[in-house]
């Protein structure tokens, strides 16, 4: 799907029309549809308001309002990204082995495709956050500005270790089916075990790779059929249910399948056994709604809006939460204007559409600008040795995930005006892109 910046209806028509038959739309509705979720939902929990004496905090929604905990169970749609990616990734690697792509040059392919887009975002907190420091911007402001800004490259990099894995894991569902994903969650469950009976965080980030893997292979399985019939699809989402309820009841973990501290074990840092569990009862749900939502983005009109948003999804994504601190930045120059509502108040949700909608205005007009970084162009350079892509992947995730976890300025006044550079120099020096990037494909 390509799009320009002048793209008119007349155009996404065109690509409508051109759909092939054999194309499942309801991947394409349930990608976009997941990742406006997302969206919307960092938009509401980053409750950011100004006090009566002028002072900036970010409200933890979760924290004040128990009751939205349950209701993570279905706004917390991560697992419905991954799943929808294994099916996408099972046809692209399948089509590129028997093209006689090598794995090499098959995932610098998706590397050019996933982390193209970062790039800007990267060179946007190069510039800004030294700039705003030289102007006096404390380096705890920048901390709590950057680490909020860049929680979508978390995700991001979970997600480019498992593409970067499908050929395996998809091998491994050839071979085993079912069984490889009941090891995967038994895996993830062994990981939870030790990490947290140890008190070792660190080692729990291992079901970043094993738990959203194996989400990831629920798409292989809808790819293959193994899913096919609603019977099938509800009994999966009653064992992720069943599942869910055992580890939340008698297990040490919180309800909230977002993260929020001092409600028991943190499910999503890092992500723990019972987001498995959701990824299996959020699979059964909307796969058991497919025809339904076969016949729904079988509209023109909705499958233009599907079109639209899966070609910008990238920059709609990475770019959603620095348009929120763009927005709190404007208000704070005019004196907090439309920040001073305490959140989880009447008033404050009564307020939440208008802020939705300035939002997304804020966010549009960053996607007119920067959605072109998700067209590179076309690259007929001879597939690379298989170690210069897995070395960018591995260093690139590696800064992306430093940059969320540590923000790019501590506390305490140090600068890491350094760590943007890393996914930069990671896509250079292993040749994922030339130098300069090239035009960018325009139609």
């Amino acid at each position: 799907m390509s799009l320009t910046a002048t793209s008119t209806p007349s155009r996404l028509a065109a690509m409508a029309d051109a759909t092939p038959d054999d194309r499942n739309r309801v991947v394409d509705l349930l990608r976009g549809a997941a990742i406006l979720v997302v969206v919307l939902g960092h938009w509401l929990m980053a409750a950011v308001y100004v006090d009566n004496g002028g002072d900036l905090h970010r409200g933890d929604l979760l924290g004040m309002a128990l009751w939205t905990h349950p209701l993570t169970w279905v706004l917390q749609v991560m697992p419905v990204f991954f799943l929808v990616g294994g099916y996408a990734n099972a046809i692209s690697w399948r089509a590129a082995s028997s093209r006689g792509t090598t794995y090499g040059g098959w995932l610098r392919t998706r590397l050019r495709r996933l982390v193209i887009p970062v790039l800007p975002l990267m060179v946007f907190w190069t510039i800004l956050a030294p700039a705003a420091h030289a102007l006096g911007a404390d380096t705890a402001t920048l901390n709590i500005a950057s680490r909020a800004s860049l929680v979508p490259t978390w995700f991001l990099a979970a997600y480019v270790v498992v593409v970067s894995l499908a050929p395996l894991t998809l091998k491994l569902w050839d071979r085993f089916g079912w069984w490889s994903i009941g090891g995967g969650l038994a895996a993830g469950a062994l990981v939870d075990y030790v990490s947290i009976s140890t008190d070792q965080l660190l080692v729990g980030f291992l079901n970043y790779a094993i738990v959203w893997g194996t989400v990831h292979q629920l798409g292989y399985a809808w790819r293959d059929g193994a899913l096919a019939g609603t019977g099938r699809r509800l009994l999966l989402a009653a064992v992720g249910l069943a599942g869910l309820l055992a580890l939340v009841h008698y297990g040490p973990y919180g309800v909230s399948m977002v993260g929020v501290s001092g409600h028991g074990v943190n499910n999503s840092y890092p992500t723990r056994i019972t987001l498995g569990f959701l990824g299996l009862m959020q699979a059964g749900v909307v796969l058991a709604l497919e025809p339904a939502l076969a016949r729904l983005v079988a509209r023109r009109r909705v499958w233009m809006t599907t079109i639209f948003v899966n070609a910008r999804i990238m920059t709609i994504y990475l770019w959603h939460l620095t348009a929120l601190g763009i927005v709190v930045a404007i208000s704070m120059s005019l004196g907090g204007a439309g920040l001073g509502l305490e959140p989880n108040t009447a008033g404050w949700w009564a307020f939440r559409p208008a802020w939705f909608g300035i939002l997304a205005l804020a966010t549009a007009l960053l996607v007119v600008v920067l959605g072109r970084f998700e067209q590179p162009a076309r690259d007929d350079r001879p597939a690379p040795h298989l170690l210069l892509p897995v070395l960018a992947m591995v260093t690139i995730c590696a800064g992306l995930g430093l940059m969320a976890a540590l923000g790019i300025a501590t506390k305490d006044g140090t600068l890491r005006w350094y760590l943007p550079l890393i996914p930069i120099l990671a896509m250079v020096v292993f040749g994922v892109v030339r130098v300069p990037l090239g035009r960018f494909a325009r139609s």
